[in-house]
């Protein structure tokens, strides 16, 4: 596969900033923020990077179509929507739920973009990574390049292997990234050269085992950086939230101009912060922190509260 091939215009360049804030210097850290948000307003973060190498294979094997999976408030069915589009390659969006949440702003953006979206029930969709489920889609949909939940695989890992690109990993004594599936940390975890910078891995979901394998089997096995999850920092599941995460985001933003998101980037530096105060992340420590975008998943934050007012 060629890396040199762009499926998209996009600038695949994101700056480093670091935080001010008086916190930090009290506690003696210096906190760095890798800006993937910036990447697109539709495709930002590890979105397009877990999509470019998929629709680049996709396009390589003549698929006029892909089909994928994902929740009614999902930012890869926003992503992959916008990006297939873009490519001209037909998309297709299984999405769990009911379709009552079809005029959501994230499915709602997804079928302006061409997506076709097909809901199933929760029980059905537990088998979308079933070959007999995947062939009976094929006969109802025709041939497609199969894009799991999230881009989780190879090609998505590949993408995000590039995350640190024209940086040094060595600059850093951490290195911070939410997770999911775990395919973005598996990235930055399988192109790290440095054997002195720990990674740090902060779960959304409660299924910590099952982030830790899909990582270990993405990486074949065979890692070399030193990493670990911090499980701590959930508030309770995907998607889930409390007054002090809602807070600590809004104070974030308000002091840096920073945006966050509720599900991913707010927890993983909620989770920093606790840290520092608790001094398990030491004085003199450099962090840096990986702001994987997905911000139009605060759309669906505000529909829903809407809609419970």
């Amino acid at each position: 596969m060629d890396k040199n091939i762009e499926i998209l215009p996009i600038s695949i360049f994101a700056p480093i900033i670091e935080i001010e804030d008086s916190f930090l210097t009290q506690k003696g850290v210096r906190l760095f923020l890798k800006r993937e948000d910036l990447i697109h307003e539709h495709i930002s973060g590890n979105k397009w990077r877990k999509l470019k190498y998929n629709l680049q294979k996709a396009k390589e094997e003549n698929h006029s179509r892909i089909l994928t999976f994902g929740g009614a408030f999902s930012n890869h069915i926003a992503a992959t929507a916008y990006a297939a589009k873009v490519a001209h390659i037909e998309s297709i969006g299984i999405i769990r739920g009911e379709e009552n949440a079809i005029n959501n702003p994230t499915l709602q953006f997804a079928r302006e973009q061409g997506m076709k979206l097909h809901f199933i029930s929760r029980s059905l969709y537990r088998e979308k990574n079933n070959a007999s489920y995947q062939e009976a889609l094929k006969k109802d949909f025709g041939p497609f390049f199969l894009v799991p939940e999230g881009g989780a695989n190879a090609y998505g890992m590949m993408g995000c292997c590039e995350i640190m690109n024209g940086y040094k990993e060595s600059d850093f004594d951490i290195i911070c990234c939410a997770c999911g599936t775990g395919t973005t940390l598996s990235g930055i975890i399988h192109a790290n050269t440095s054997k002195n910078t720990h990674i740090i891995g902060f779960p959304v979901l409660l299924d910590e085992k099952s982030i830790q394998e899909n990582i270990i089997l993405l990486n074949n096995n065979q890692i070399k950086s030193k990493w670990s999850l911090q499980a701590n920092y959930t508030f309770g599941g995907y998607s889930k939230t409390n007054s002090a995460l809602i807070h600590f985001i809004q104070s974030f933003t308000a002091k840096t101009g920073v945006p966050l998101d509720y599900i991913y980037t707010g927890k993983m530096l909620y989770g920093i912060y606790d840290m520092i105060e608790k001094e398990e992340i030491k004085r003199g420590t450099k962090v840096l922190a990986i702001h994987t975008g997905g911000l139009q998943g605060n759309l669906g934050f505000s529909y829903l509260k809407q809609k419970k007012e």
